[in-house]
């Protein structure tokens, strides 16, 4: 065996091992990818699942502050004060700054509590996990990109592998 055929060989054996963990790291980032768009499709589940439960909260003040008003208007202090107390402990504070403004006498009293800055705690949350699950779509597109970049290198170190073997076929003979 001369020069040129170690030469070729290991040249051959380069190739081939950067050629396989090339193709294994395509394979790692093609993993990671699935796992990141999982836990976002699983935080955007979260994040509707939360905004529900906020807008099923909002529209409960909303009809329990509505009977409230109903029953203020009407000097039914007995359904006024079983109304109160079925306010969620969350909104209390703006129910009692908007019933401060005197909401059934005075005209420019602001037309609910729910227009005073209100946020539910859900809504907040929902708003978290949008969040986390835009970051963790975005990790996947990257190691999407990652791993495309494996794939190209893998095709391009196949193509030498490719080359070279025809080369030494064409200066060695097939059974040489």
């Amino acid at each position: 065996m001369n020069a040129l055929e170690i030469a070729e060989a290991i040249l051959l054996a380069i190739v081939a091992v950067a050629t396989a963990w090339s193709g294994y790291q395509a394979a790692r980032w093609s993993g990671y990818q699935s796992e990141q768009y999982g836990q976002s499709s699983r935080l955007h589940v979260e994040t509707e699942e939360a905004e529900l439960t906020s807008n099923q909260e909002r529209i409960y003040i909303a009809a329990t502050v509505a009977e409230w008003l109903q029953a203020e208007a009407d000097a039914n202090t007995k359904l006024a004060a079983i109304l109160e107390r079925r306010i969620l402990p969350e909104f209390r504070p703006a129910f009692e700054a908007w019933k401060k403004s005197d909401p059934v006498n005075n005209v420019n009293a602001p037309p609910g509590p729910l227009t005073l800055n209100y946020q539910t705690s859900k809504l907040e949350e929902a708003r978290k996990l949008n969040r986390q699950a835009a970051e963790m779509f975005e990790r996947g597109n990257d190691a999407r990109r990652h791993s495309d970049e494996y794939v190209r290198v893998t095709v391009i170190l196949a193509t030498v592998l490719l080359l070279v073997a025809s080369v030494s076929v064409s200066i060695y003979g097939v059974f040489a």
